[in-house]
């Protein structure tokens, strides 16, 4: 909710409640006015006193309220089980800017995404920016939490796994209120929110964010309006953020001889600055060529058009390290992949080199 619209919300509730206490009083001091006696002064006092506290609640209640809302809590570390109660609970909206997030470790991932279920049931808006673990950033944590013996691209990547599953399975009704991103861009600042307030940290050298002290604060607040304010540019950058969509998948869409043949959604992974994608939802029998449309940061995502190449052990990548990335971006597969690297063409879709896959007759399976 915006700033303004939460501060024009409590003046109306502070003029709606000293307005019905200001209309107590006149109904005490007009029946005084008709009385005699001692109920008559006993009336007029009541009525008076009325008075005052209609003009001190308005008066006073907002400025109590900032006071309310610039207090900031310091918790010594973060406490999963709490922040998942109040998930629960949330029913506007829910925020989480992290590298990767130990609430979906094993120990309370089961319990985490109930909780963002009931959150959506609720009516919330649910948004998670995580570190792209393909970007030089999550490299560079890895590196300052060497001594934790941390992989933080392996973390981000099994988060996205169980991200990927649960919105797979959510109900539709509910899935549109869900979202996932990624950003490349040096993590700065953890951020967890749940409706109105929020926990927030900063990543120290050598130390994981959750076993750091932890400020609670209103997201009112000017603490709040920081956070707020670096989430909305991370999350609107087209540039540095891809959605959980197209990390997982790429369109490709077959060619053959200038005509679409058909278009099919397929795994891939950027390997040394090559692209890589699973065929096994087509099948390749004369030379095809492809287009796809890869992430809109990705290293040559320019091109269109690629040729598919069967990786090799003599590549500069081999292809025990390209499926390697597969298994840590999607688990190990029941069957065996179909690998092929895209090669760009420029010039439009021409057959492929010699040692290019054959490819054609291509229909979804």
């Amino acid at each position: 909710m915006p700033e303004w619209a939460g501060r024009g919300g409590r003046q109306r509730r502070a003029f709606l409640v000293g307005g019905t206490l200001l209309g107590f009083a006149v109904v005490m001091l007009l029946a005084a006015w008709l009385s005699t006696g001692f109920l008559s002064d006993l009336l007029l006092n009541l009525g008076a006193s009325v008075v005052l506290a209609a003009i001190s609640y308005v008066i006073f209640d907002p400025l109590f309220e900032e006071a309310r809302k610039a207090r900031v809590q310091e918790h010594l570390s973060f406490d999963q089980q709490a922040f998942v109660a109040r998930l629960h609970r949330a029913a506007r909206r829910v925020r989480i800017l992290d590298t990767w997030t130990i609430l979906l470790e094993q120990r309370y991932r089961e319990e985490t995404l109930a909780a963002i279920r009931s959150a959506l049931a609720n009516g919330a808006q649910v948004q998670l920016l995580l570190l792209d673990p393909d970007c030089a950033a999550a490299q560079q944590r890895s590196e300052e939490l060497e001594r934790q013996r941390v992989d933080v691209p392996r973390q981000i990547r099994t988060n996205l796994r169980h991200l990927t599953a649960f919105q797979d399975a959510l109900d539709p009704r509910l899935r549109h209120r869900f979202q996932v991103q990624l950003y490349d861009a040096s993590p700065s600042i953890q951020l967890y929110q749940w409706d109105g307030r929020a926990l927030i940290s900063f990543f120290p050298i050598g130390k994981l964010s959750f076993n750091v002290p932890q400020l609670e604060v209103d997201m009112d607040s000017p603490w709040g309006g920081f956070v707020h304010a670096r989430f909305e540019e991370l999350w609107e950058h087209g540039q540095t953020t891809v959605n959980l969509d197209r990390y997982w998948s790429v369109m490709v869409t077959l060619l053959h001889d200038e005509s679409d043949v058909v278009e099919v959604q397929v795994p891939y992974v950027t390997v040394d600055g090559q692209h890589y994608i699973d065929c096994r939802a087509f099948r390749l029998a004369r030379p095809l060529s492809v287009r796809a449309g890869l992430p809109p940061r990705a290293a040559g995502a320019a091109a269109a058009v690629f040729a598919l190449a069967e990786p090799a052990d003599g590549d500069r990548t081999p292809a025990a390290s390209v499926i390697r990335h597969f298994d840590q971006k999607y688990g190990r597969g029941d069957g065996e992949r179909a690998l092929r690297r895209l090669v760009p063409q420029p010039n439009g879709p021409r057959t492929p080199e010699p040692r290019s896959a054959a490819a054609g007759d291509a229909h979804g399976r």
